[in-house]
């Protein structure tokens, strides 16, 4: 007789749900987490779900919050995330990936439809700040696009909603290539993230990277904390380490891709840096026959340089997806 319930599958659920629980920044409610566990191919229905949430309610793993069934992770469901089992963290990033580029419908002619974005919550005192850092970053393009959204506590930028004492800003992420290049029928393979050393202006070598199928987290939130970029050395000497992202492409799609980025181009998006040749490497970077090696800018570049300069920030990179026609210019900030 089948076994109706594995206790490894109640755990990768119940996971699961921590997880998307500690990624909120405020309650969620079980219709809320069954619509995002879909997203990320586990199909829960919301009696299923309260059914979990109750269970980990006993284990003190949630807690309930408000009249209605939202719930917020406690302490003891925070250990569990940490101590949960390496393989079931393993690739997160990945399908977070996936997940954005097939909700993108961004496009490129019209300049209009959903664009994944990055979200980064800056203290309210410091945005005044970290925007005067930040403008310098972008005039350089050394952002996906120069069109962002901010919001005040209280208020939503796609699926997030800005806590108290913060101001949230959204910038568009390198992921709307994936999207872009996705509906117009060509595969691309997100290999790593990693930290792109500049000289004279120019690209010319990664030299710290991170596999997204080997991450659970954003590759750029980890080197931004880690002190790894020099965004600002660059924007004033044309020197240093910037954040960018590694993507391999079918060679036979080069003349279709390359009139895709022409386009990107005219709707504001400059987040192809480099485009190789067919088995060559990019950047000293190692290109797989029958593929073109393409190098993107990290949407992350401009907060990277509000981190150097001491402003602390919080970042949910590749979280959730916005309306172009929203975003507005960084200069009119």
């Amino acid at each position: 007789m089948k076994e109706l319930f594995k206790p490894e599958d109640i755990e990768r659920k119940t996971l699961l749900i921590l997880r998307i629980l500690d990624e909120s920044p405020e309650p969620l409610g079980a219709r809320v987490i069954a619509r995002k566990m879909a997203e990320r191919d586990v199909q829960l229905s919301e009696r299923a779900v309260r059914y979990h949430l109750k269970i980990m309610d006993e284990r003190g793993l949630t807690r309930l919050v408000g009249r209605r069934d939202g719930r917020g992770v406690t302490d003891k469901g925070l250990k569990e995330i940490s101590d949960a089992r390496v393989q079931d963290k393993i690739g997160l990033s990945i399908s977070r990936i996936d997940v954005l580029s097939f909700k993108t419908t961004f496009d490129v002619k019209k300049k209009r439809g959903l664009v994944p974005v990055n979200i980064s919550l800056f203290p309210q005192k410091q945005f005044a700040s970290a925007l005067k850092i930040m403008k310098p970053v972008f005039a350089r393009k050394l952002a996906v696009s120069s069109r962002v959204a901010a919001a005040q506590a209280g208020k939503s930028l796609g699926e997030i909603v800005v806590p108290e004492g913060k101001v949230g800003l959204a910038t568009v992420c390198s992921i709307v290539i994936n999207g872009v290049l996705l509906k117009h029928g060509i595969p691309i393979d997100s290999k790593f993230g990693g930290i792109l050393q500049m000289r004279n202006g120019e690209t010319l070598r990664f030299v710290e990277l991170i596999h997204y199928a080997g991450s659970s987290l954003d590759p750029s939130e980890i080197f931004i904390r880690g002190r790894m970029t020099s965004v600002r050395q660059v924007v004033a000497e044309g020197e240093g380490k910037i954040l960018a992202n590694f993507r391999e492409i079918p060679a036979l799609s080069r003349s279709l891709v390359d009139k895709v980025i022409d386009d990107f181009a005219k709707a504001g998006i400059s987040g192809v840096l480099s485009v190789g040749g067919v088995g060559h490497p990019v950047c000293q970077t190692h290109v797989d026959m029958n593929k073109i090696g393409m190098i993107l800018i990290g949407g992350l570049n401009p907060v990277a340089a509000a981190f150097e300069a001491g402003i602390d920030v919080d970042n949910q990179a590749m979280s959730t997806v916005m309306d172009y026609e929203k975003l507005h210019d960084i200069e009119g900030l």
